[in-house]
């Protein structure tokens, strides 16, 4: 008794619901003609008297049902096919007509092969629709199962493919930066130095503290501002380098290293140490959207040159659709002196 009890209330929460609502459904069949009767007499008494007569063939009906949809379904039909479910179907309906046989010749006098026939004919129909409910019933679970199966092995493959995402950034974030400052050394070695520090603070954020599928947007705020200054040392009088990262009035989390790639190629491609250049970087909220924005003038790599070869960017983009999937937008815009890129984050606050 108690591992039968143990068993209901382990069912999967969609199971458990599912024979609730039938048994709902048979309570409400069994006592529904009581019911229309007691309020079309106003008699109580013929409501009960209803009710006693009809609870016997209600509760044959109920057990042929359950007989299907916890038997006769998952274990004939499911495992062995339809033929021979319906010839299991037919021997139990054939026993138990049998044995309603000898039940209708004591009711009835006069031509109880008749009445035996009649009966066996309403019954055939009753019972052919309680098998096809049961049937059905057990498909919308089992489609209802596999459906919700399907939804978590995505989620599973979602989280799965962002995790190596985010392995493959911290190597290539480390590759671009490091490459930058080699850049400072025959330039100023104390510069240099001073990124190198800057860069290891920047890759034990990146390392340790963004591991989490999101970070506060605090955090984010200085880790980009630091990498910013970094990037700006590489830069000569030439270049002029505008930051505008608002800090949002109310804290949130975000998926972390987000935009570092966006910086990253505002500064590959914008920059020129022979002409003017230009970057502006932006972050504002607009009624609870988080909106980034890079821009900056547009001075195309060689063919020969691979360094990041759009890895950054491939992986951003990848990172939005499974971090923010229906909640983002992304727009970039290429003129010719001009690169415009813009990343929109719905509903963060």
């Amino acid at each position: 008794m108690n591992s039968a009890f143990k068993k209901i209330i382990n069912l999967p929460r969609a199971k458990f619901m599912s024979m609730a609502i039938q048994l709902t459904v048979w309570l409400f069949i069994l006592f529904l003609p009581s019911l229309v009767m007691l309020m079309s007499t106003q008699s109580l008494e013929k409501a009960l008297t209803l009710l006693h007569n009809s609870y016997p063939a209600m509760l044959w009906m109920m057990l042929l049902y359950f007989i299907n949809y916890f038997v006769l379904v998952p274990h004939v039909l499911f495992k062995h096919g339809v033929w021979k479910f319906i010839l299991v179907n037919v021997v139990v309906f054939s026993a138990l007509s049998c044995m309603n046989y000898f039940d209708l010749q004591a009711h009835f006098d006069k031509k109880p092969l008749q009445a035996y026939l009649m009966a066996l004919t309403f019954s055939l129909f009753g019972y052919t629709i309680l098998s096809v409910c049961a049937v059905g019933v057990n498909y919308i679970e089992r489609w209802n199962a596999m459906q919700q199966k399907l939804k978590e092995e995505k989620q599973k493959n979602a989280e799965a493919e962002l995790t190596w995402l985010k392995s493959q950034l911290n190597p290539h974030f480390l590759f671009n930066t490091l490459n930058n400052i080699s850049s400072l050394v025959q330039i100023d070695a104390d510069a240099a130095q001073e990124s190198i520090g800057q860069l290891s603070d920047l890759m034990r954020y990146s390392l340790y503290e963004s591991n989490a599928n999101e970070v506060p947007i605090e955090g984010e705020l200085e880790f980009m501002h630091n990498y910013i200054d970094l990037m700006r040392l590489r830069c000569n009088d030439l270049t002029k380098v505008d930051v505008d990262l608002q800090q949002p009035t109310a804290s949130f989390n975000i998926a972390p290293l987000l935009f570092i790639s966006l910086i990253e190629n505002a500064f590959k491609h914008g920059v020129n140490s022979r002409k003017p250049s230009w970057v502006k970087i932006s972050m504002t909220m607009d009624v609870g959207n988080l909106v980034f924005t890079v821009e900056n003038s547009l001075f195309p790599k060689p063919a020969t040159d691979r360094i990041g070869s759009g890895i950054g960017i491939e992986n951003t983009l990848r990172r939005l659709q499974l971090a923010y999937e229906g909640r983002y937008e992304y727009v970039h815009e290429a003129c010719d002196d001009r690169y415009f890129t813009q990343i929109t984050i719905k509903n963060c606050l």
